[in-house]
């Protein structure tokens, strides 16, 4: 029998999105292996959806003053018998794994004696889908076939949609604004747009979709109603979006939706920008200084659909 593999991605969301290629590209080089993937709870049902794990553990960032909790991972892990790691978190926390899995286990990664380390001295400058790719290829994987994507769908049948929409996702790190545009720029921009914008986000955003739907009729508050698995539905059939650099607007764009990706100086979309079919990154230092008409202009150019 095949030895088990262990694929470790933590979050957040966008470096979650952006291992779809690495996650399939795995699955297809250990096409008969039993396939885990450690991560976190709100990523666990996306992965259980998805084509590339036969088992999905979602324990896989105790904090480190829970022993207990610390101690049952590293029991889970040794007990495995894992033939191969690959490490796509690549963190000081993912690299410490080894010492739990056990140094037997092929290791791909950044950790201290792993057998195939990503040794580029450029990682650190390279985008997370090329950083991803050349990692694999050191430990042998050359095959990286477009992943699957028809699994990412939900049902929405509990949502007030529109026959034609257009999404909006004006959150972003609450500890990073100026990774945000102004709600008032998304509202002016949703007033404006010719159709109906389902405003995007957690519950923590509901103070923002709520001053954008206020400002903007045609807009449509859904902040913390939607699963992950629902904002990528929505964005298979919405026209465009407009987003900030955040989770929610990678997994839009990898989903194939029409995508505008707003970035200001606190990212680099060289290093972290969405990839898909149709997106284009529009940047601008400061963030909050981008005009609406120069974003219009910007949307204009993306084609939505």
């Amino acid at each position: 029998m095949t030895a088990p593999v262990l694929v470790i991605r933590l979050g957040a969301l966008g470096d979650f999105v952006q291992s779809f290629g690495p996650f399939a590209a795995i699955r297809a080089h250990h096409p008969a292996a039993r396939i885990v993937l450690l991560t976190t709870p709100p990523f666990a049902p996306l992965a259980r959806r998805s084509p590339w794990f036969d088992e999905v553990w979602e324990d896989g960032r105790p904090a480190w003053t829970d022993l207990s909790a610390v101690f049952r991972l590293a029991r889970r892990l040794r007990g495995a018998g894992f033939d191969w790691v690959y490490d796509l978190q690549t963190s000081g926390r993912s690299s410490r794994y080894r010492l739990m899995v056990g140094l037997g286990a092929r290791w791909s990664g950044t950790a201290w004696g792993a057998s195939h380390p990503h040794a580029n001295p450029r990682r650190n400058v390279m985008h997370t889908l090329e950083r991803q790719r050349d990692q694999l290829e050191m430990a042998g994987i050359h095959h990286f076939p477009a992943p699957a994507l028809d699994w990412l769908d939900a049902d929405l049948s509990d949502l007030p949609l529109p026959p034609r929409f257009a999404l909006l996702v004006p959150g972003a790190s609450p500890h990073r604004p100026g990774k945000r545009w102004p709600a008032e720029h998304f509202a002016a921009f949703a007033a404006g747009c010719g159709l109906p914008c389902l405003v995007l986000g957690g519950k923590s955003e509901a103070a923002l979709a709520a001053e954008i739907t206020a400002a903007a009729p045609n807009a449509i508050d859904l902040a913390g109603r939607t699963s992950i698995a629902q904002v990528a539905a929505l964005a298979r059939r919405a026209s465009f979006a407009l987003g900030n650099d955040t989770g929610p607007t990678h997994l839009i764009a990898a989903a194939g939706c029409p995508t505008l990706a707003l970035f200001g100086d606190e990212s680099d979309p060289a290093l972290c920008a969405p990839r898909g079919p149709a997106v284009a990154v529009l940047r601008h230092a400061p963030l909050a200084a981008l005009g609406v008409e120069d974003v219009r202009a910007a949307m204009a150019g993306l084609a939505p659909r």
